[in-house]
């Protein structure tokens, strides 16, 4: 690639944000908001899903291929690879499918 303004900006962004997330507590900070979005997300889903009843195996479907493939990238990787994108990924999946089990729970089903 070319060495432009915009590249310059967009890796100085990258280098800043990555130094920032280097600090544990911040790190742990936004796992827990995605653990806590994947929560909201999984409410959202399963309400907006059960307000028409014809949605209900289609938006399931979609939520399990998706944990699937959050899942098949987070255990796939090499060892000793760590990548904080996809870590935070599997956390959101984590809230998710817990947010879905009390959802299931709430209803008796």
């Amino acid at each position: 690639m070319q060495n432009t303004r915009l590249n310059n900006l967009v890796g100085a962004i990258i280098l800043r944000f990555g130094q920032w997330l280097s600090n544990p507590w911040r790190r742990w900070s936004v796992m827990i908001i995605s653990f806590l979005l994947g929560i909201f997300i999984g409410t959202a889903i399963s309400t907006s899903a059960g307000q028409r009843a014809e949605l209900d195996i289609y938006v399931a479907a979609l939520i399990v291929l998706a944990v699937e493939l959050v899942s098949r990238l987070f255990y796939r990787r090499r060892v000793g690879v760590e990548s904080f994108w996809i870590e935070a990924l599997n956390i959101f999946k984590i809230g998710l499918t817990y947010s879905l089990f009390i959802e299931a729970f709430k209803l008796g089903s």
